[in-house]
């Protein structure tokens, strides 16, 4: 399938946002970069988002990679994955997430997000659910978790409008 906007030269502003977190140009950036701002906001917030959290990245790794798996996102899966393993995910975690309410595998706090993150995905998070995340985390990492599975929520259906459902995203 093709991209629905062609795929740009990542220049100026777009390309220095990218090298400012080490990130390369790709397919999707190559899509963005049709729109100069709105390709370095998405830029500095996904990266700021990724770089500057104070939860830890694993939780929001298996929270980004149970949205993925919900919205059947080969692409952020792919990326993410290997994110995850790099913040000491095991794969055996990962291969656990579509049975995770009956997995052993996750504690507490972290069955609190990937419930949150499931929410997330179907559009209504339960009172039960953000209670359970008060019980584990301060107003302010609630906030950046919700918003961390917000953003992942949002990122496959650009893709897919994009027709960005191969090749490399690096969202």
């Amino acid at each position: 399938m093709t991209s629905t906007v062609p795929l740009q030269e990542v220049t100026g502003r777009v390309a220095d946002a990218l090298a400012s977190f080490g990130a390369e140009p790709s397919d999707l950036y190559r899509a963005l970069a049709n729109n100069e701002i709105v390709a370095e906001l998405w830029i500095r917030f996904a990266w700021g988002l990724r770089e500057n959290s104070k939860t830890p990245r694993a939780l929001r790794e298996l929270m980004i990679l149970r949205a993925a798996q919900l919205q059947e996102a080969a692409y952020v899966w792919r990326d993410h994955t290997a994110m995850a393993h790099a913040e000491g995910v095991s794969e055996e975690q990962i291969d656990a997430l579509s049975f995770w309410p009956s997995s052993d595998l996750f504690d507490e706090p972290t069955r609190a997000c990937l419930a949150l993150a499931e929410e997330m995905v179907a559009g209504q998070v339960s009172d039960e659910t953000l209670d359970c995340l008060a019980r584990w985390f301060t107003a302010e990492d609630r906030v950046e978790l919700i918003v961390t599975a917000g953003f992942y929520c949002m990122v496959p259906r650009v893709l897919n409008a994009l027709r960005l459902t191969s090749g490399d995203t690096g969202e």
